[in-house]
């Protein structure tokens, strides 16, 4: 059953109760990555095995994202601004126990390359917290696993 999560800001990411925080070096420049992002939302779907479906909303200012195993996001975009940060809250999910959620995607160049860091910032009931801080080392796999598909994709490209 899908429900309606509390509406909070991209500062939600620096205050959540629950915060994992990954980072990785890719080789393809900012520019591209951010583009991966935040325009190619579909392509979500073709380097974050995690993902089944990903759809713009609203002209781009909503997201929808399915994820294997059902788990389905309704989200809002807090920034997009090109090509250092992309950021969303999600408003509306199935996942029980969620009270509040932002995803935020900071790039900085690294030599040619990137440094991605993505943040998981939550807010739920005492068991949401703990499942989701127990889901710390695959919510790192999947990130990881995930970039380097998306680096590959990206250098494929050039």
């Amino acid at each position: 059953m899908a429900h309606l999560l509390r509406e909070v800001g991209l500062d939600f990411v620096e205050s959540a109760p629950v915060r994992h925080v990954f980072a990785r070096e890719i080789t393809a420049p900012p520019e591209p990555v951010h583009r991966a992002l935040a325009e190619d939302v579909p392509g979500w779907a073709d380097w974050f095995s995690a993902v089944t479906l990903a759809r713009p909303l609203d002209g781009g200012a909503r997201r929808e994202v399915r994820l294997r195993g059902g788990t389905r996001f309704e989200e809002t975009i807090l920034a997009a601004k090109s090509p250092e940060v992309y950021a969303y809250r999600v408003d509306v999910t199935n996942a029980p126990g969620a009270r509040a959620m932002v995803e935020e995607w900071r790039l900085t160049p690294a030599g040619t390359g990137t440094r991605v860091r993505w943040t998981f910032a939550v807010d739920g009931t005492a068991p949401f917290r703990f499942t989701v801080g127990l889901a710390r080392p695959g919510l790192g796999r999947a990130f990881r696993d995930a970039v380097t598909s998306l680096d590959r994709r990206l250098a494929a490209a050039r």
